[in-house]
Parts: structure tokens; sequence; C-alpha cells
């Protein structure tokens, strides 16, 4: 039986950081207590356009850039 619960490491706004295997990218903002809607990413040097997020599994060395979109002017 696999282990589902190893986890893995990622680079996010270029500091390590660890996360469950088999975590979908909408549940990892939820970890960091960031509002998936007000927020962009960059998904290994693409902006990844919200309609993937809930099909993008974080895997072992991605690299993510986490913009939080601040409203007003």
């Amino acid at each position: 039986m696999p282990n589902t619960s190893s986890q893995i490491t990622l680079q996010i706004n270029g500091e390590a950081r660890t996360c469950a295997s088999q975590t979908l990218l909408p549940q990892l903002l939820e970890q960091l207590g960031l509002n998936p809607r007000l927020v962009a990413v960059e998904y290994n040097g693409e902006i990844l356009h919200r309609q993937f997020w809930d099909r993008t599994e974080i895997q072992a060395g991605d690299r993510l850039e986490i913009v939080t979109i601040v409203g007003g002017g």
C-alpha cells in the first residue's frame, strides 16, 4: 500500500517549504493561510490560470511564486 502521507519539498517565493505529497494547489494555498481568490500563482515559471488550479498536484521540486492581489489605489 503506497504511503500517501509522505512529505515533499518545494520552493515558494524562493523559500524551501514542505507539504504532503498529492496536495492540490488550492489545498496548498489554504495551508499557507492564503485566500485563493486574492492571489496569482506562477508555477515553475509560468502563470497558472485559475481554471487549472484544481487539477494541479504539487510535485517535489516545484517552484511557485505566489503574489497577493491588493485592491484599492
